[in-house]
């Protein structure tokens, strides 16, 4: 089945569609050996060789999808020139070539989508289609109403103004609080960025759910496929279609033993990756 060209270059992880139509105006991608600089070429990848900077580019027929729950301590990156442990190391037996859709933090915790469907990604990441982010971030001290009010009428930081979608109280603990922190921006350390403006520093970030696909019944390190049924709610959200938010609910305790009011804030312990996990089966969930 024919195709745009830069539809096919997204589809096989080589740049979002918008970049990919950059590569083909600069002339970076041969078809059939041909030099293809026409954003309107269609390609059959069943027939048609396409090649970009002299690699062979090849979009997978289906899609796979998998959930991680990215444990605190580990970068979102396949690889670390600096030795940190890295998501990569919790890929187990995967085999399909996936990537992070977006990032958490180091030293946050929670769900991680990962994809080999650059199209889908790009639209949930891009700020330009608002693609809700929903954090619990405890934070120290109990914030007042006043202080809550101004971070919800949004606050100055060194990169410029920011303002969340929401933001509630969502649990106490003894000397700590818990925030339900809604944005639908991405940029670096923002949620830890917000509370500090109206100093409440954060001293533990969760993500409960990524693209409304829930983390509960994992563990920090966990791996699963996603369902067919996931897959499309997943899509629905990066096409704008679906924002039903999952129940929230805290993480586990640290020590790892339900939740309390009083959990530890002693850095949490994932398991050691598993390369031949079962949780990370070789073939994600198909769209």
């Amino acid at each position: 089945m024919q195709e745009r060209l830069q539809k096919y270059l997204a589809r096989a992880g080589i740049a979002s569609r918008r970049a990919a139509e950059t590569l083909i105006t600069a002339g970076r991608v041969k078809v059939n050996g041909a030099v293809v600089k026409e954003l309107g070429t269609k390609v059959d990848g069943a027939k048609d060789l396409v090649v970009v900077d002299g690699k062979p580019a090849v979009a997978p027929d289906e899609k796979s999808w998998f959930l991680l729950y990215k444990p605190p301590g580990v970068v979102t990156t396949l690889k670390d020139p600096q030795g940190r442990p890295t998501i990569g190391d919790y890929l187990g037996s995967v085999k399909t070539r996936v990537f992070p859709v977006g990032r958490l933090d180091y030293d946050a915790e929670g769900a991680l989508l990962l994809t080999d469907d650059g199209e889908a990604a790009n639209r949930l990441m891009h700020p330009r289609h608002q693609v809700k982010r929903v954090y619990l971030a405890k934070v120290k001290g109990d914030p007042t109403d006043a202080s809550l009010d101004k971070l919800r009428g949004g606050v100055r930081l060194e990169d410029g103004f920011a303002q969340p979608n929401d933001v509630t109280r969502f649990d106490r603990a003894d000397k700590n609080t818990w925030l339900r922190i809604v944005v639908s921006e991405g940029r670096p350390h923002l949620i830890k960025r917000l509370c500090a403006a109206i100093g409440h520093p954060v001293v533990r970030l969760y993500r409960p759910s990524h693209a409304g696909i829930p983390v509960d019944g994992l563990r920090p390190g966990q791996l699963r496929a996603l369902t067919n049924d996931e897959v499309r709610r997943v899509n629905a959200v990066a096409e704008g279609k679906g924002s039903a938010e999952p129940a929230l609910k805290l993480p586990p305790r640290r020590h790892g033993h339900g939740v309390g009011k009083d959990e530890p804030d002693d850095e949490a312990k994932a398991p050691p990756p598993q390369r031949g996990s079962e949780n990370a089966r070789s073939k994600g969930a198909r769209r």
